[in-house]
């Protein structure tokens, strides 16, 4: 691993860390006199929940016996727990275990009291953890859409519409189940924006979306629904909880960790280290490789022209790219996002001088999994592109066929994490000096 290597990945390690459940979750929990004589219910999904889950018994571990609940994260990403029972699931395509869970978690909210406080953990993830299909659905049928949804080129926010129409818990339902009793929400964000309705699809937060705008979706990406899917979107059966609904009245949203508080802690490390910080955005949207290409062309207009920013500096930015996957599905390879956002700005940048100013990049997914891959990302140098031919191997081909982690893997540079137990969605790195 350089030194530019080694620097770009404590960036990311200070955005993981600034995530982490022990650090943001504790300041938003109830008191025992905010609680009074009720009960404190906890549920929760998403690859972050269990670490949030242990966060909250950590703080509350005076009063242990008061303590109760249920949350699903992903295969791999439990925590042990003493009071709160954890179950793993499948991301990001859903399984029997999640739809279980989430079975099992309506019904532990069911005839709450008033003086009862039900807390909701959720993070990135959650979607896909919590499959519990609408009435006249099957989970066969969230499986076949969730697979469509993943290779259309969807943004999280129209995959998320879609999803929480077609919803038994989703979409504000979870909330409006445990009425009358009081709710609050710890959100840690993966998403652009930082939409409540958007994160997990929102079980405990309003929805303004309509069926119609989840058909819309559908049709602007060409997917044909199975007919039982869209009887239920096309009857308004599927219609999410709305603002104003008196079942929401007591129930409150609180963000504890975001993309944006995660590019300022990498942005101070590198300040610390005495290089000028630039963050472009913490909700860059749009297709991996044509993000890729947008900040190759930003960086060359640095390196090269000394505009907008000069050299040295540290180009951050963050969000969520979409892979849209194209040709036969057998000829797809290892794929995801952030790789292939790094390997479309490697493969722009050719031509560059291996002398300065050198372009070192890092990119990675803050939960430690890139696509379906147990890889968080990927670093990119200066010879990158050289090393990969010396091997016999043409990055292009890899971007083509979707397989940059295949590339990666070989060149030694894939970014290896397990899972970081938080998700605050894509991290982005590109230091030029």
């Amino acid at each position: 691993m350089t030194h530019e290597t080694a620097f770009l990945r404590r960036l990311f390690d200070a955005a993981v860390a600034s995530a982490q459940p022990a650090l943001c979750v504790p300041p938003h929990l109830p008191t025992p006199e905010e609680l009074g004589s009720g009960r404190l219910i906890v549920v929760g999904a998403g690859k972050a929940s269990a670490a949030m889950a242990r966060a909250v018994e950590d703080h509350w571990a005076g009063a242990p016996d008061r303590i109760s609940g249920l949350v699903v994260t992903r295969y791999g990403h439990a925590v042990p727990c003493r009071r709160i029972e954890i179950v793993e699931a499948s991301h990001p395509v859903p399984d029997a275990a999640g739809e279980q869970a989430a079975q099992r978690m309506l019904a532990l909210v069911q005839g709450l009291r008033e003086d009862d406080l039900v807390l909701c953990l959720i993070s990135g993830g959650g979607s896909a953890l919590l499959p519990l299909p609408a009435p006249g659905l099957t989970l066969a049928h969230k499986q076949a859409l969730n697979r469509q949804l993943l290779a259309s080129g969807a943004t999280i926010g129209e995959m998320n519409c879609v999803r929480r129409h077609l919803s038994a818990i989703k979409g504000g339902r979870l909330a409006a189940a445990c009425h009358p009793a009081r709710v609050r929400t710890l959100l840690i964000s993966d998403v652009p924006g930082d939409q409540p309705g958007d994160i997990a699809s929102g079980p405990t937060a309003p929805d303004a979306s309509t069926c119609a705008d989840a058909l819309a979706v559908l049709q602007r990406h060409g997917i044909t629904p199975e007919p039982d899917v869209l009887d239920v979107l096309t009857s308004g059966r599927g219609e999410s909880v709305k603002p104003g609904d008196p079942r929401l009245a007591r129930a409150e949203l609180r963000m504890v960790a975001t993309p944006q508080r995660a590019l300022e802690a990498a942005a101070a490390v590198a300040r610390e280290a005495g290089l000028a910080v630039h963050i472009l955005g913490d909700a860059l949207e749009g297709e991996a490789r044509d993000m890729g290409v947008l900040l190759a062309g930003i960086t060359r207009q640095v390196a090269e022209r000394g505009q907008p920013f000069s050299a040295p500096c540290v180009l951050l930015s963050g969000g969520e790219a979409t892979v849209t996957l194209r040709g036969e599905p057998g000829g797809w390879g290892r794929g995801g996002r952030n790789v292939e956002t790094l390997l479309s700005l490697g493969v722009a940048l050719q031509g560059m001088p291996a002398t300065k100013p050198r372009v070192h990049a890092l990119m990675g997914d803050t939960d430690g999994v890139d696509g379906q891959a147990e890889v968080a990302g990927a670093c990119w140098t200066p010879d990158s592109f050289e090393r990969a031919l010396a091997l016999g191997l043409k990055p292009r081909d890899f971007l083509q066929r979707h397989d940059a982690h295949s590339l990666f893997d070989a060149l030694g540079d894939a970014l290896l994490t397990g899972p970081t137990l938080t998700n605050v969605n894509d991290f982005r790195a590109v230091l030029i000096q």
